[in-house]
């Protein structure tokens, strides 16, 4: 599994990001193969942090190759004003719960 973090500061513009998850949801090639979580940190900045998994090579090549994909990627780069950061992560150690 790949994780990759998406940091940024911007107002919320959390019906597109919403749109974005629900469009990965009714994909039946992403639905199962894509995790996406948006959070906003809590210590009264603008900071955003997305949180993407893909399964595996296939399902980040099949998102990225999608019209909405693109979009949103776009939208995302305007919106930050360029702050966008994209770190790919590899996991060391984890539990075995998963929140």
């Amino acid at each position: 599994m790949k994780h990759f973090l998406i940091k940024y500061r911007f107002q919320a513009w959390r019906a597109q990001i919403q749109r974005f998850i629900a469009a990965v949801e009714a994909d039946g090639t992403l639905n199962g193969r894509i995790a996406y979580r948006c959070m906003k940190a809590d210590n009264g900045t603008n900071e955003y942090y997305h949180l993407a998994a893909s399964s595996d090579d296939e399902a980040s090549k099949a998102l990225q190759s999608r019209d909405f994909f693109k979009a949103y990627t776009e939208e995302t780069k305007r919106v930050s004003g360029g702050t966008v950061e994209v770190l790919p992560l590899a996991i060391i150690a984890e539990t075995s719960a998963r929140a």
